[in-house]
């Protein structure tokens, strides 16, 4: 079976044809495994309420594309939403609240160079896990990995988040 590394997260997956995000640069293999993990999320309330903020954050970061207005703003929204849940210990809703109102501020932040490595841990880590004690548990590892992964760029992030 032949495979390749994901352009985002590098995670390495079968190759085969299929769609992925216009902006979001990801392989198909790994896009079809988000949309899996997604899928899980969506059919359990629990996990929908819990964590599904903080795994489309994390994919979100790991899967930063190329420069443009629409990557920029999303990267800077995710990283400010995975800062304020794990930094601040803020609840999801806050968290989605805050891309909210990040969003309406078009044109206030800037390309940030994304790191040589986005964190060891990606999505195909949580798709491998079973029950939904495991699966939360790998997404939180997951976040917890991506946010280190841009710790050269915490303190701009953080700067927007107090900007709001």
């Amino acid at each position: 079976m032949k495979t390749t590394a994901c352009p985002g997260c590098g995670a390495v997956l079968p190759v085969f044809d299929g769609p992925t995000h216009p902006y979001m640069e990801s392989s198909p293999a790994c896009w079809s495994t988000y949309t899996e993990v997604l899928a899980r999320e969506y059919s359990n309330p629990a996990l929908l309420a819990g964590i599904h903020r903080t795994t489309v954050d994390t994919y979100a970061v790991q899967h930063p594309g190329k420069p443009s207005s629409q990557s920029i703003q999303s990267v800077a929204v995710h990283l400010m939403s995975l800062c304020l849940m794990l930094e601040r210990d803020a609840p999801p809703a806050f968290a989605t609240e805050a891309i909210r109102a990040a969003v309406a501020r078009k044109g206030d932040f800037v390309w940030l160079k994304p790191p040589a490595s986005l964190g060891p841990i990606t999505v195909v880590d949580v798709a491998g896990t079973s029950g939904a004690a495991a699966h939360e548990g790998a997404v939180r590892a997951w976040s917890q990995s991506a946010w280190e992964a841009w710790a050269p760029h915490h303190a701009e992030v953080r700067a927007w988040i107090d900007r709001l």
